[in-house]
């Protein structure tokens, strides 16, 4: 059997993965997280950039072999190898983490401070 990888959004993150169902009538596709490739943006999705919030998530990439629903207007193939989900899982959060690193804003370092946290409970 060939398995097909796909791409995918879900809320703030990008990940590689497989689709394993779709529900054309709501526009959503199962996925099957096999790597990160963009890890989650932290704090409120509803006010972004903002650190002066109600609550300031910290959000946590999706789990390796986790599944779920995600629209199919983001879904595309996915050609290249994939990665391992604890590599890119690195890599991504490295990326993120670096993204911030530049920026002296009260929103960066209240991320940061969230990534820290995160990299530790990922043991990465």
């Amino acid at each position: 059997m060939h398995v097909e990888f796909i791409q995918a959004k879900y809320k703030t993150g990008l990940y590689i993965g497989e689709l394993l169902e779709k529900r054309e009538s709501e526009q959503k596709g199962l996925m099957k997280v096999l790597a990160v490739v963009k890890h989650p943006t932290q704090g409120d999705l509803h006010q972004p950039k903002q650190s002066d919030v109600a609550y300031f998530h910290q959000r946590k990439a999706l789990a390796e072999f986790e599944k779920t629903w995600v629209p199919l207007a983001t879904v595309t193939l996915y050609k290249g190898e994939v990665p391992s989900y604890k590599d890119s899982l690195k890599t991504a959060w490295q990326e993120k983490y670096d993204q911030l690193a530049t920026k002296q804003t009260p929103f960066a370092q209240l991320s940061i401070q969230h990534l820290k946290e995160l990299k530790t409970e990922y043991g990465i």
